[in-house]
């Protein structure tokens, strides 16, 4: 599995939530903020949390980190898997940047958290059901009869009802096991007969495991579910107060993902460096498979379409997942990635 997706069910999302506006209200009372770097620094210090282990979502920031991008531009970058909510930490400030992905963002904001997606890592959604070639389920409408194995979201049963309905399938025939960060592979093989996985990384490992599956991917089948996952996320108040770090942060950056679209080979190595527990042969192929969507049709790396929020965004409304739409613009910006 490529990026963690958080087991909100809706209490919990409500408690989340109601915990991290009442952090972001101590902080703002207290007028804490992160210190002040030594003036002596040659290097101004940050940090970039990830939302799950190191995989290949994340090589240009280790690329960009390891051939001194980061360096040019005056920053040291610690990137380090998050201790808590992603959104928590970056809204309230306490950390600079981290990755998210478009669903989180969009439930935030739908709460007036202060987050705001600055980047986005691919270019497509990568993701969609997989399930093992012998049970034969190849459109939405053979979910029915079987088992889900999943983390917990409400995302995931509105997405699969959604589709099931649109194939005149019955939702209420489909069994969900809440399964929670348990590998996928292993989920399909011994849990349930289908599971929301991204081909990147859990597709590629089933290739190299010799393990036939049937792939059914979201944007393939409905455009608007081609929505940014992962992407970089970070709070209004560094935006606001340190524009111009955001700017270095994302320059560098850039060049990292770049980088690893020209030399995948290079990319691979550099992670495996910094991940030596990963599988060789399965970060090679991965960051092969995967270079081709770091910036894909776009113009440049981290573009992101307004178009794209809106249509998510209209897609859980209809859905009654939001209460009401956000405002996109204030969700995410491209106004601080580098200019051609």
């Amino acid at each position: 599995m490529i990026r963690q997706k958080t087991n909100w069910n809706r209490r919990s999302l409500l408690f989340s939530i109601l915990a991290l506006a009442a952090a972001i209200a101590l902080l703002a009372a207290a007028g804490c903020a992160r210190g002040e770097k030594s003036p002596g620094a040659e290097l101004e210090e940050i940090t970039v949390l990830l939302d799950w282990s190191p995989n290949t979502n994340y090589s240009g920031l280790y690329v960009a980190r390891d051939k001194g991008f980061y360096a040019e531009e005056g920053l040291s970058v610690e990137i380090v898997e998050a201790p808590g909510s992603v959104i928590q930490l970056v809204s309230t400030g306490q950390e600079e940047f981290g990755v998210s992905y478009q669903e989180e963002v969009t439930f935030a904001r739908c709460e007036a958290v202060p987050v705001v997606s600055i980047a986005a890592i691919l270019q497509h959604n990568t993701s969609g059901f997989a399930s093992l070639k012998e049970k034969e389920i190849t459109t939405p409408a053979d979910f029915e009869g079987h088992s889900y194995g999943g983390w917990g979201s409400p995302v995931e049963e509105a997405t699969i009802r959604a589709l099931m309905e649109h194939g005149q399938a019955d939702f209420e025939k489909v069994e969900i096991v809440t399964t929670g960060e348990v590998d996928s592979l292993i989920v399909l093989r011994e849990v349930a007969d289908f599971a929301w996985i991204y081909y990147g990384w859990t597709g590629i490992q089933a290739e190299l495991e010799g393990l036939e599956l049937n792939f059914i991917p979201l944007r393939e089948i409905d455009p608007v579910l081609d929505y940014y996952t992962p992407v970089l996320a970070a709070g209004e108040g560094l935006l606001a107060e340190k524009p111009e770090l955001v700017r270095r942060f994302l320059r560098a950056t850039a060049r990292g993902y770049e980088a690893a679209i020209a030399e995948p080979g290079e990319a691979a190595a550099i992670l495996l460096a910094n991940a030596p527990e990963l599988d060789e042969a399965l970060v090679n192929a991965s960051q092969e498979w995967l270079k081709d969507y770091y910036r894909a049709g776009a113009p440049r790396w981290g573009v992101q379409k307004r178009e794209v929020w809106e249509g998510y965004t209209r897609w859980l409304y209809e859905r009654g997942l939001i209460e009401e739409l956000i405002d996109v613009d204030q969700a995410f910006t491209n106004d601080f990635l580098p200019q051609p």
